[in-house]
C-alpha cells in the first residue's frame, strides 16, 4: 500500500470517528412536555401522588403551569423540588396555624393585642395599624402571610431572578385580575408572591397587588392551563385536573346584557366552566384523581394522606397513557 493511500485511509477513519463522537454527543430530538397542575384547595395533595407515578416512569418534564394550589405545587416543582419532598410537606404541616396565620404563642389566649393586631385563640381578626409594607390589598379574611413566608423559605434560592423561564423548569402562574376580571399569566416576580396571588380566593384571602392589578385565584377563569402550557412551547401536555363535576358551558353574562360585571356576572356566567372544557380535551393525558369525598379545606392529617394516596392510584390507572406518552416523545416503537 502506498503511503499516499494510507493517508488517505488514515483521514477517512479520523472524520468517520469525529462524525460518531459528534453524533453521540448530540442530545436526543424529542418531544417538549408541559405539566398542569389544577386548582382545588387541599386536594393539591393528590397532584403529589400523581407525581410519585410520572417520577417513576421517568417522563421528563420541561415546562410548568398551575392554578391556585397548582400554582404551589409546580412552582416548587419547577425549582427543583420532587415528589417526596411535596409529599412531606404536605404531611408535616399545620395547615390550621398555617391558613390562618396563627400566632402560636398566643393559642392560650382568648383574647390579646400584639403591635396594632387582635387575637382571638392566636388567630388574627382585626389590625388597628395599616402595614404599609404588605402586598395584599382589599377585602379577605385571610393575610396569608405564613403561607407567603413558608413559600418565600422555599424558593429563595431563586430570588432576585428576571423571569419563571430560569427555574430549572420554565414555569407559569395563573391569577385573575380582580377588577377587570381578566386572566394575568405571571412569568416574572418573586416566586412566593405569584403562588400566594394564584391561591387568593375572593372573599377568603386578601388579593395581591401587582404591576397594578388586584390579583386572585386564578382558577376564577383558568383552572388547568393546558393553553398556558401549550403557548410555553409544550407539545404534549399531561394535565391532572381536581375539579370533580365537569359542568355543562354558559353562554348567558350579566355583563354584556346589563352592564352588570364583578363576581355576579362570573357567577352566573361562569367563564371558567367552557376553559376547562376545551382545556381537558386539549390534554394529551388527563388525569383526575377521585376526590369526591374531600373539598378544597380537607386539611386534616387523615384526609392528606388519603389523597395522596389516591393520587397515586389515579397515577397508576393512567399509567399505560403515560408510557404512550413517554414513547411518543422520544419517538420510540418500544419501551
Amino acid at each position: 500500500m502506498t503511503i499516499m493511500k494510507k493517508r488517505l485511509l488514515l483521514l477517512f477513519a479520523i472524520l468517520a470517528c469525529s462524525t460518531l463522537i459528534s453524533y453521540a454527543a448530540s442530545p436526543q430530538e424529542r418531544l417538549k412536555v408541559g405539566l398542569v397542575l389544577g386548582g382545588g384547595g387541599a386536594k393539591g395533595a393528590a397532584e403529589v401522588g400523581v407525581l410519585k407515578t410520572i417520577e417513576a416512569l421517568d417522563i421528563p418534564i420541561d415546562y410548568i403551569a398551575g392554578t391556585s394550589i397548582g400554582a404551589i405545587v409546580g412552582g416548587l416543582y419547577a425549582c427543583g423540588y420532587h415528589a417526596d419532598d411535596l409529599d412531606k410537606l404536605f404531611r408535616e404541616q399545620e395547615w390550621l396555624s398555617l391558613i390562618g396565620d396563627r400566632n402560636k404563642d398566643l393559642r392560650d389566649h382568648i383574647i390579646d393585642q400584639r403591635d396594632g393586631t387582635t387575637y382571638i385563640l392566636g388567630f388574627p381578626i382585626g389590625r388597628t395599624k395599616k402595614d404599609t409594607t404588605s402586598v395584599t390589598t382589599g377585602l379577605g379574611i385571610l393575610n396569608g402571610d405564613h403561607i407567603t413566608h413558608l413559600l418565600d423559605s422555599l424558593t429563595s434560592a431563586y430570588n432576585g431572578i428576571e423571569s419563571f423561564d430560569q427555574l430549572p423548569i420554565p414555569f407559569r402562574c395563573v391569577a385573575v385580575d380582580f377588577k377587570t376580571q381578566e386572566e394575568v399569566i405571571m412569568d416574572s416576580c418573586e416566586i412566593e408572591l405569584a403562588m400566594r396571588a394564584s391561591m387568593a380566593i375572593p372573599g377568603a384571602f386578601k388579593p395581591v397587588k401587582w404591576k397594578g392589578h388586584t390579583l386572585v385565584d386564578g382558577g376564577m377563569m383558568n383552572n388547568l392551563p393546558v393553553d398556558v402550557v401549550k403557548a410555553m412551547g409544550a407539545d404534549v401536555v399531561i394535565a391532572i385536573d381536581l375539579q370533580q363535576e365537569q359542568h355543562e358551558e354558559r353562554d348567558f353574562s350579566l355583563k354584556e346584557t346589563f352592564g352588570i360585571g364583578g363576581l355576579l356576572d362570573w357567577a352566573v356566567s361562569r367563564p371558567d366552566w367552557k376553559k376547562n372544557k376545551a382545556n381537558r380535551e386539549d390534554a394529551d393525558v388527563y388525569i383526575c384523581p377521585d376526590l369526591d369525598k374531600y373539598s378544597v379545606s380537607s386539611f386534616g392529617e387523615n384526609s392528606i394522606d388519603s389523597m395522596i394516596e389516591l393520587g397515586e392510584r389515579a397515577g397508576q390507572a393512567a399509567k399505560e397513557k403515560l408510557l404512550l406518552l413517554k414513547r411518543m416523545v422520544f419517538k420510540l416503537t418500544s419501551e
